[in-house]
């Protein structure tokens, strides 16, 4: 065969391979490369003929090299293989169903493989196309048998099909309605006469509850004339004439007549009572879920004011040492500072928090007290932040933590020295953002809370060795406050004595009791290493063994305090160092409260308890300057 015959040959054959609406490719599956490809390829997967020839065949297959390489090796093998696991690429990124057919080519020692893609989705729309051509080439009389199915069904049925509370209608394989029951009638505002004949989807169904269209081919009611399955469908809408959406329910049956599926009937049901008591039911579930969570605030609240109203809320006394607490409070209370109370156990370290939340403009809100030596290691995370269920072994239910019990309020830290060192950061970080997640769970609460922190111990001292935070320390300390020993303010015994003794809560008998001045000298020649708590457990005693109304007092030891050594008493020796720095710490936590406000109510001297003049000559000593704070104590030094 001449040279011009040989190219008119291989030219027609490209244009029969290109003309076909088949789409064919050539692969070598050594080399992995497509040698020719036909338009019908091209169309079929959104590309150009000269961007596949030459493209490696795997890369249209990304993430089936094992599938790909088992169906080239079938092909190889048997000589002829099919399969519908490989799904390449489109263009959009979007698989195309099809079945691949392969062929093996056998030449010039070589073996190709020749590929004839299936397009699955065609061929499901042409099955489709081809029963609908069916009824329209069988002529009038299979359109009458048709109707006769449909108008027999009607006939047959007329009672019950009026009888019925569901809406019921039928439509034909095209989708036109062939008859309505009054029920559908009521239920959708239109009229029979209105509906038949009609394309049902384009009346009532046309469009999804959330306002997207609703193609018809997507449409489980003609789904069911198109499969011959029935379609029972339970989160749907229906239009109603006037435009508005119903909620339905519905099945789909379909109807055959001689083997051959004609059209459906469809049963529906307006399910909005429904909708709305379910809507109703998780509204009321969620103001359940709210009431809960506030009646474990307040259940919370009440526990810690019934347990606070056991105790004496006042602070009682007149000396010196008083008088600068109650001025402290006063001060401090106005704002939102961070307060750290030191001080001896039994000194009253939560009546001065109590004091400071009552005289705040948070004594609406609840105060909530965290006993921190009292608390777990491993559940101090849940104590402090919540849980939810099964967060761990044990968490049955989602569990409220104290800062969100604090929201609004006071949160109390009592022994803070007590928190583990790994759960102090988490801590800090509610303290600067008011943020925190329960344990187990990855949602972000915000809160409210003002910190008023309580220890026995010197957090200087547990810095310094590695067992708490610097920053944590100094987010507490922003305004310390002393609690002064009962052995320092003596001249208050008296009248913490008559304050126990007449409180109307107070343990022990009721009846009047004399206390003579030579009680009160006992009293107050004694050391009190457990201060006021240890004077109110001695009153008790002695009022429960009082006779006659005669106070007597057992008192621990019977020796004058200047006669008694007390070796266990260790006092705090301070090099100089240490001593400038602490009253640099207590002048710049004085400044940072009071804004760099020396003088006057309100004052950093007055917090101090010295002139202003001592003052502003300590502030120039120490090298501070009073403007970087007045921008806030959150920029000062």
């Amino acid at each position: 065969m001449a040279n011009s015959e040989i190219q008119v040959a291989d030219d027609i054959k490209a244009r029969i391979a290109d003309a076909t609406s088949v789409p064919m490719v050539v692969v070598d599956p050594i080399t992995d490369r497509i040698l020719t490809a036909n338009a019908a390829v091209a169309r079929l997967l959104g590309v150009s003929r000269e961007a596949l020839i030459g493209r490696p065949f795997s890369r249209l297959h990304p993430g089936q090299m094992p599938a790909l390489i088992v169906f080239c090796e079938a092909v190889l093998s048997l000589g002829r293989y099919w399969t519908r696991d490989l799904k390449p690429r489109h263009a959009l990124d979007e698989e195309v169903k099809v079945e691949y057919r392969g062929d093996r080519l056998d030449g010039d020692g070589v073996s190709l493989v020749l590929i004839t893609m299936i397009d699955l989705q065609e061929q499901e729309r042409r099955s489709t196309d081809a029963v609908a051509n069916s009824f329209w080439t069988s002529g009038v009389a299979e359109w009458q048998r048709i109707e006769r199915v449909f108008r027999d069904i009607e006939r047959e049925n007329q009672l019950i099909l009026r009888a019925a509370g569901e809406g019921i209608y039928g439509v034909n394989a095209q989708g036109l309605t062939t008859f309505v029951n009054p029920a559908a009638e009521a239920i959708l505002g239109w009229k029979a006469d209105e509906l038949v004949g009609k394309d049902m989807h384009a009346l009532v169904h046309h469009h999804h509850h959330d306002g997207r269209p609703y193609h018809d081919q997507d449409c489980p009611i003609y789904a069911a004339f198109r499969d011959g399955a029935v379609h029972t469908v339970s989160d749907e809408v229906f239009w109603h004439r006037d435009g508005r959406p119903i909620p339905v329910e519905y099945t789909s049956t379909p109807i055959r007549d001689r083997g051959v599926v004609v059209g459906a009937v469809i049963v529906f049901r307006d399910v909005t009572q429904r909708k709305e008591a379910e809507e109703n039911l998780r509204t009321a579930l969620a103001e359940v879920q709210e009431l809960r969570a506030r009646l474990e605030r307040e259940n919370a609240y009440l526990k810690e004011e019934i347990r606070i109203g056991v105790n004496d809320r006042g602070i009682v006394g007149r000396s010196e040492a008083i008088e600068t607490l109650r001025q402290q409070i006063s001060l401090v209370a106005e704002t939102d500072a961070s307060v750290l109370i030191t001080g001896e156990s039994g000194t009253g370290k939560e009546l001065i928090a109590r004091a400071i939340h009552d005289a705040s403009t948070r004594n609406s809100g609840p105060l909530i007290r965290v006993n921190c030596a009292a608390i777990p290691r491993d559940l101090f995370e849940s104590e402090f932040f919540g849980h939810v269920k099964g967060a761990f072994t044990g968490a049955l239910r989602d569990r409220v933590g104290r800062f969100e019990l604090a929201d609004g309020g006071t949160l109390f830290l009592d022994e803070v020295g007590e928190i583990p060192l790994e759960l102090q950061g988490k801590l800090l970080r509610v303290l600067q953002e008011g943020q925190f997640e329960r344990v187990g769970d990855d949602h972000t609460r915000s809160v409210d809370v003002r910190i008023v922190a309580a220890t026995n111990r010197n957090l200087k001292t547990e810095v310094k060795v590695g067992r708490f935070r610097e920053d944590l320390y100094f987010r507490l300390n922003v305004f310390p406050i002393q609690s002064a020993p009962l052995r320092e303010r003596r001249e208050d015994i008296p009248l913490l004595v008559a304050h126990f003794l007449t409180d109307p809560g107070r343990k022990g008998r009721a009846a009047e009791i004399r206390v003579s001045e030579a009680d009160i000298a006992r009293l107050q020649a004694y050391d009190w290493p457990g201060n006021v708590r240890e004077l109110q457990n001695v009153l008790e005693r002695a009022m429960i063994l009082s006779r006659g109304g005669k106070l007597h007092i057992d008192m621990p030891s019977n020796e004058p305090a200047a006669a008694r050594l007390r070796p266990e008493r260790v006092h705090l020796i301070r090099t100089e160092d240490e001593r400038r720095r602490a009253e640099r710490d207590d002048i710049v936590a004085a400044l940072r409260t009071a804004r760099g406000k020396i003088s006057g109510p309100g004052g950093a001297a007055a917090i101090l308890g010295v002139k202003p003049t001592t003052l502003a000559s300590r502030i120039k000593k120490h090298g501070l300057r009073q403007e970087h704070f007045r921008i806030g104590p959150e920029r000062a030094l």
